[in-house]
């Protein structure tokens, strides 16, 4: 079995005070992929950085962003190659995104921009869509011709259908849910040719959701988006046989805004290695 676990920890050093160390020892993840870890390799913890019985890669944001953005991958097997960025000079050291390699597979972590309409921040969004929708086919081309399958998982900041988001009608015309961005999903999907792992074993919701807005009671009254996707290569996705939100058992318990998504696949990655 393979178990690959995403989560965006909304900072990391204040998630490893709240409870991320825990859940990580606990964890039985093969992968794990963070988003939004807020910090330089160097500003952790070396507990945080660099854990015992992990081979972790850090990808912060640069120096005039500091602070900002980062994506991580932790994982209990050495990558035999790890990569910063897909090609674009704008985003490549932004912290948005990072692959890592294994035997017949590719896991990457991916943070797609929050965005608010009518400002720099949503345009930002836009342009790293249409950027990395390509750069989707691409690797999904390079792997096939390398006997490998790929795992782009994160915070994809968008809710595709109406049964990804609890309030879906009072957010029609809010980023994560606007038209065009569903539309550019639906492309990932029907051009691109990746499978949302978790909507395909359940098709029908709702959610369940992974973030909750720590406004008001949005967590205790179940008040969230499921924005947080496993997006897999169709064999891969084939051998998917769970997806489980790890939401906390109450708002206290909580140690991000987010909840772990995680995926298990009836699928060998020494085996798939000897294949490919």
């Amino acid at each position: 079995m393979l178990r690959i676990s995403t989560v965006n920890v909304n900072g990391l050093r204040a998630a490893a005070r709240k409870g991320f160390v825990e859940w990580l020892a606990d964890t039985s993840a093969d992968v794990v992929a963070c988003q939004e870890v807020r910090a330089q390799p160097e500003q952790l913890a070396d507990h945080v950085s660099d854990p015992d019985g992990w081979f972790v890669t850090h990808a912060p944001a640069a120096a005039e962003i500091k602070g900002r953005n980062g994506v991580s991958v932790y994982s209990r097997h050495e990558p035999t190659t790890t990569t910063i960025g897909f090609g674009d000079d704008e985003f490549d050291d932004s912290g948005r995104y990072l692959e890592a390699e294994f035997p017949g597979l590719v896991v990457a972590s991916l943070y797609l921009p929050s965005g608010e309409v009518g400002t720099e921040r949503q345009q930002q969004k836009e342009r790293l869509m249409a950027s990395f929708l390509p750069y989707l086919s691409k690797l999904r081309q390079r792997a096939a011709a390398a006997g490998q399958e790929v795992l782009v998982v994160g915070d994809w900041n968008i809710a595709h259908a109406e049964i990804d988001l609890k309030n879906w009608r009072g957010n029609r015309k809010n980023s994560g849910f606007l038209p065009e961005e569903r539309a550019w999903l639906s492309r990932v999907f029907d051009e691109a040719g990746y499978v949302d792992v978790q909507r395909r074993l359940d098709p029908d919701g709702p959610g369940p959701y992974t973030w909750w807005s720590y406004r008001g009671r949005a967590f205790d009254n179940d008040a969230g988006w499921r924005i947080d996707l496993a997006c897999a290569t169709p064999s891969l996705a084939e051998t998917a046989t769970s997806a489980v939100v790890e939401r906390a058992t109450s708002h206290d318990l909580r140690w991000s805004d987010h909840a772990p998504l995680t995926v298990t696949f009836d699928w060998d990655l020494h085996k798939a290695g000897r294949n490919s």
